[in-house]
């Protein structure tokens, strides 16, 4: 990981050789769909520009400190590692611009599972109009 955000180089050979087998990945598993809808979890789709395979885009929204102090306790990293991280990822500004949808889940916010149902509701409607074109 120090390697790789260090080293511009060192990412993009590794960004250029995971994202076809991972993109391709994606193409097969949403062949497999039978839901109403499918999610696509994928943490850097605007700095790939891989918005053409979704419909809508969902941005799971937090505050830059909050986001920093979650890294650092979910993998054990410096502040500075994070920051490296995040300098190679779009902006907080920049992701919210893409939104179609958002889901605040700052340290305040505890209400995440009211947020998500009606997000839900609201991607059953689109799934069943667009499934009756």
């Amino acid at each position: 990981r120090e390697q790789i955000f260090a080293i511009p180089a060192e990412k993009k050979w590794l960004d250029q050789r995971l994202h076809p087998l991972i993109n391709q990945r994606m193409r097969e598993a949403l062949q497999k769909v039978t839901s109403p809808y499918a999610l696509l979890v994928v943490p850097l789709l605007i700095e790939n520009q891989l918005q053409s395979m979704v419909d809508r885009i969902l941005v799971v929204d937090v505050d830059e400190q909050t986001q920093i102090k979650r890294t650092q306790a979910r993998d054990k990293v410096s502040k500075e590692q994070v920051l490296a991280i995040l300098s190679a990822q779009a902006s907080r500004a920049e992701r919210l611009a893409f939104a179609d949808d958002v889901i605040k889940n700052s340290a305040q916010n505890q209400k995440l599972l009211p947020q998500i149902t009606k997000l839900h509701q609201k991607y059953l409607a689109i799934s069943s109009t667009n499934q009756s074109e």
